[in-house]
């Protein structure tokens, strides 16, 4: 509970639905630590309100006349930059819109129920309170679009046979494995865009995303990336110079054959996906092969699959906090005593290419 002399947290509504506004503002204030100190009803009221009334934090529609949701997230973060959490629908349409609004700084998003109506208000308070008191607390700078923002250059000599680390190690590959939240979109593309067409190492994707979330962001992705982008599917071998992404709907577990499974049971440790689930079972299967990159994300999971990767003798990398929107999941797993290096976003990419080339170059690696 907050003290009578605790500051709240100020937030700004916007949406142009006056009950989702009213569904808003009595879940916020029911939050101790929580206030709305304003609405806007469209994109225009909430450049002028954001300016103004100076909120912690803004909670932002993306569907409303005049200036939409996503034009209001640019012009804010360009002109006043503030903490935005969208809340937006869950059809493929919004789940479009929600990341190109990651990519423009917003911190987090809330998937509106189907209908507002029927709102589950226990789940959407929980989800939404928390997520508020975490992106106020974000330093947010001004920004330009984000995906417009040149990716590192790869040094010479990228991309070396896909073939050679196999044929070293037994028939197995490299296999990289991330986890990320928070921030977590715009932070993995940067990664994944800075990967050479010729990659050695299978690369699987764990975010705290939605169902219709992954598989729209897999199609962006694939936009970006140099490699194929593709949402895992159960009973596939990944391979070698191919990025899969865990659906949101399901853990994601790697078999001793090397086969993904997908488990769409409940949530594990609070997750689903669970991060631990897909680095502990990658570990297993690919001992010596497997790393392991941690990155900006609330919470802690990963670090204990950050362990089972090093015990099993592979290397862990985690996202630096000046880098991190949130340095939660790379703090737990660099306190875990898992991390081998520490670094900033645009720096693990080329971390990712030495690793797996120096696998290559080692002599062949016994997996049991």
């Amino acid at each position: 509970m907050a003290s009578a002399s605790e500051k709240k947290i100020r937030v700004l509504v916007i949406d142009d639905s006056p009950f989702m506004c009213k569904v808003l503002e009595q879940i916020i204030n029911s939050d101790p630590q929580l206030e709305v100190v304003g609405q806007g009803r469209d994109g225009r009221d909430g450049v002028a309100l954001a300016e103004s009334l100076r909120p912690d934090v803004i909670t932002m529609d993306l569907n409303m006349p005049h200036v939409d949701g996503l034009q209001a997230t640019e012009l804010i973060m360009s002109q006043h930059p503030r903490p935005i959490v969208i809340v937006s629908s869950e059809s493929r349409e919004g789940a479009a819109s929600t990341l190109k609004a990651l990519d423009l700084g917003a911190i987090d998003f809330v998937p509106k129920p189907s209908s507002g109506i029927d709102l589950d208000m226990t789940t959407v308070r929980e989800e939404l309170t928390r997520k508020l008191k975490v992106a106020a607390k974000v330093r947010v700078v001004r920004t330009a679009t984000r995906s417009k923002l040149a990716m590192p250059a790869m040094p010479a000599g990228s991309g070396a046979s896909r073939s050679s680390a196999a044929a070293q190690n037994g028939g197995k590959s490299p296999l990289i494995v991330v986890a990320a939240s928070t921030g977590g979109p715009a932070a993995v593309t940067r990664v994944v865009s800075g990967l050479p067409k010729e990659f050695p190492a299978a690369v699987i994707l764990v975010l705290h995303m939605p169902a219709t979330f992954t598989k729209q962001f897999t199609i962006q992705l694939a936009e970006l990336s140099a490699l194929p982008v593709k949402e895992a599917e159960s009973n596939e071998t990944p391979q070698p110079g191919v990025i899969y992404i865990c659906p949101g709907s399901h853990h994601l577990r790697l078999s001793m054959a090397g086969k993904i499974s997908l488990d769409s049971g409940p949530r594990i440790d609070g997750y689903r996906p669970c991060a631990d689930v897909a680095f502990e079972t990658i570990a297993a299967y690919a001992r010596p092969l497997a790393i392991g990159v941690v990155m900006t994300g609330m919470g802690n999971d990963a670090a204990k699959g950050a362990k089972a990767v090093k015990a099993a003798g592979g290397y862990v990398i985690a996202q630096d906090e000046a880098t991190s929107m949130i340095f939660g999941m790379p703090s737990e797993a660099i306190q875990a005593g898992a991390v081998d290096e520490v670094l900033p976003l645009d720096s693990i990419a080329a971390a990712l290419e030495k690793r797996v080339l120096k696998l290559g170059r080692l002599a062949p690696v016994v997996v049991r």
